[in-house]
């Protein structure tokens, strides 16, 4: 293998386990504290829009809010699903199917 990759994977690997073992040194004795804790709890929601959206305005690489972008139509939809169910399975299973009947 080459030493070159050899460096960059361990690089890699110290930078996560120094982060990872860095927070739990940190609040080991005094614990997360609150605002932290609800900080943190926003994160993945916040990661999974900035996934989500831009893959639903921008199908083609350019900016897309009308009625033929089905994936924002869809994602509306899903989202109103998701919403008012707060059930993953009935969101994924209606996103997809939407996705199918306008994807015809």
């Amino acid at each position: 293998m080459d030493s070159k990759l050899m460096a960059i994977i361990i690089g890699m690997a110290l930078v996560t386990f120094i982060t990872r073992i860095g927070a739990q040194l940190i609040f080991a004795n005094t614990g997360i504290p609150a605002w932290l804790e609800r900080w943190l709890k926003h994160v993945p929601t916040a990661f999974l829009a900035a996934l989500i959206v831009p893959a639903i305005i921008l199908p083609k690489g350019y900016l897309d809010i009308t009625f033929s972008n089905s994936y924002l139509i869809a994602g509306i939809i899903a989202s109103f699903i998701a919403y008012k169910t707060k059930n993953v399975l009935a969101t994924i299973f209606i996103g997809m199917a939407i996705m199918l009947y306008l994807s015809n």
